[in-house]
């Protein structure tokens, strides 16, 4: 199981920044904030996805927030999986935390 969520974690982070590389390439090179948070949200099921995701990344935080707060995780771990959730996001953040902690689960 530990490789397959160390291969989760690389398509966690192939595949997002893949889609990001096609939105820029496909606004001429330029990156527009305004115009991708337009598009985020252009028919319902982006909206579907959107809630979903916005959810499912949320109730991670608050797990882990509550994982540091009763001392399951060290600081410097919290802080790995925050920045993986933020950096690049809920696709990265969650197989990590399951590589890291299978044999604990």
């Amino acid at each position: 199981m530990k490789n397959v969520f160390a291969l989760l974690c690389i398509a966690g982070i192939a595949f997002p920044y893949y889609f990001i590389f096609k939105f820029i390439e496909a606004n001429h090179w330029e990156w527009s904030t305004s115009l991708f948070f337009e598009q985020i949200n252009d028919n319902y099921a982006m909206s579907i996805l959107n809630a979903d995701l916005t959810v499912a990344a949320t109730s991670f935080l608050i797990f882990l927030i509550y994982r540091l707060r009763v001392k399951a995780i060290s600081k410097n771990q919290f802080i790995k999986y925050l920045v993986s959730l933020f950096m690049v996001g809920f696709s990265l953040a969650l197989p990590l935390y399951l590589y890291d902690n299978y044999k604990k689960l």
